[in-house]
């Protein structure tokens, strides 16, 4: 079972800071929503929750069987659907997958990366470059990505930014998916994908 504490998070840019004092623990089968204005610091908290940045103050813990996971393997049970994740736009779907895929896990799972390109919609175009995908299916890519090795934990930051309903709806599956098992924590402000989560933290 996986658990994920933080403990009196607080980050600073220069002199302004940005999160004060953020506690809350998820073991299990789990779900939170992050909330707040625009600016208020929830892609911060999603970053260092997630690894990618540091926080001023404070810790992050992630237990598995309440074994301490060492913070340089925490990416191995995480998945991250973002804004500012980076895609090689002039390489193939495909070939970002492989490429993804080896860094994560040192092979490629031809049909594990098959049957999540057909549950997102996107078999038939894997061979294309990305270059040529609208916004709705860069977004879709990541989260073929943020699912490839079944995550413990999988964070949303504006999870269904540039989808359209169908894949809105898809999203809504994932998440309702993800929290009977694992957990899920969700950046958003939208009230519907609000109503996904048990718990919120406001960072407003």
């Amino acid at each position: 079972m996986m658990k994920l504490v933080a403990r009196d998070i607080e980050k600073k840019f220069n002199r302004r800071r940005v999160l004060t004092r953020i506690n809350f623990e998820l073991e299990g089968a789990a779900s939170l929503v992050i909330t707040g204005i625009n600016g208020a610091g929830k892609t911060t908290l999603i970053k260092i929750l997630s690894g990618l940045l540091s926080p001023t103050s404070g810790e992050v813990s992630y237990y598995l069987d309440n074994t301490a996971i060492p913070r340089e393997q925490v990416y191995r049970h995480i998945g991250l659907v973002g804004p500012y994740l980076q895609l090689y736009r002039d390489l193939t779907a495909w070939e970002n997958l492989a490429f993804f895929a080896k860094a994560r896990t040192g092979g490629v799972d031809r049909q594990r990366i098959l049957a999540l390109l057909e549950r997102f919609g996107l078999k038939g175009r894997q061979m294309d470059p990305l270059k040529s995908y609208s916004s709705g299916m860069l977004q879709r890519v990541k989260y073929v990505m943020a699912l490839y090795d079944q995550p413990r934990v999988l964070f949303l930051d504006e999870p269904t930014s540039n989808l359209d309903e169908a894949g809105k709806q898809l999203v809504y599956e994932v998440v309702q998916a993800q929290k009977r098992d694992h957990i899920v924590i969700i950046a958003t402000n939208e009230p519907e994908e609000i109503r996904l989560a048990e718990k919120r933290v406001d960072v407003a």
